[in-house]
């Protein structure tokens, strides 16, 4: 049954558990993990208010193009939302001259991420055709993964499950109360209203990760040829993310082998 459009916010920070983020263990309970980033170079969004830097998140830095990035970034563990089972990151695309669109979803019970996923689908032509991987990553479980993939819907061959967070921090993406819900960034998703009520017609909050916390993680967008970074984004709130066009104009500007 389609379902209204979704409220935007979550209940107040003091009704979220303060749990630490969880391994993704299918036949045990959730196992605290500490979160890990890399010491790289702080970089920031074109949409970079100062009054974000105010708000309450944990410091992040992110790579630059041509940093070096996707040597360590391939070595991440992350789960097809098909099978269910772990694949390496470096193991998606042609690390030589391939080319892929990494794009980092806040988690799969998000609606702004429901619209982006909807976005990323529709444009998923256009990156076959520039011979372009398309790789879209979700925090939360495959089997949460799988509800998105189903009801938006979404071809699960693209889609990836990241439970403990890994990429996003070795990638640097904001996490916290103030880049979630208080974040300057947001407002654009009220120019979006349409694009936003029609991917979740058939929106449910079951695809929300067990892990509560992790609904503070923001996302972001990449571009890579073989493990050369050609351009970054990080979203600096949510809703933000990155204008698809630049993407595009990355994707076939680079000439692909």
């Amino acid at each position: 049954m389609a379902a209204s459009l979704p409220r935007l916010s979550l209940p107040p920070t003091a009704a979220l558990p303060a749990v630490a983020s969880s391994r993704y263990r299918p036949d045990l309970a959730p196992v605290p993990s500490r979160r890990r980033r890399l010491g790289l170079r702080l970089h920031r969004s074109p949409l970079a208010p100062a009054a974000a830097a105010s708000s309450p998140s944990i410091p992040s830095s992110s790579p630059e193009p041509g940093s070096g990035i996707g040597d360590a970034l391939g070595g991440v563990a992350i789960f097809s939302a098909a099978t269910g089972e772990p694949v390496l990151i470096r193991d998606l695309w042609d690390q030589n001259e391939g080319m892929a669109v990494v794009a980092l979803l806040r988690h799969f019970g998000c609606p702004c991420c429901w619209e982006l996923a909807l976005t990323l689908k529709d444009a998923k032509e256009r990156f076959d055709s520039a011979g372009v991987k398309l790789i879209a990553v979700g925090v939360g479980t495959p089997d949460k993964a799988r509800i998105l993939a189903e009801r938006l819907p979404f071809p699960l061959d693209y889609l990836y499950a990241d439970p403990e967070r890994k990429a996003y921090d070795l990638l640097g993406l904001y996490f916290g109360v103030g880049r979630t819900f208080f974040n300057p960034a947001s407002v654009k998703v009220f120019s979006r209203f349409d694009s936003l009520k029609e991917a979740t017609k058939n929106y449910t909050i079951e695809a929300t990760p067990d892990d509560r916390p992790s609904v503070l993680q923001q996302g972001g967008m990449f571009v890579f040829k073989g493990k050369e970074l050609l351009y970054a984004w990080k979203d600096e709130g949510t809703g933000d993310h990155a204008p698809l066009d630049d993407v595009l104009s990355i994707c076939c500007k680079v000439p692909v082998a």
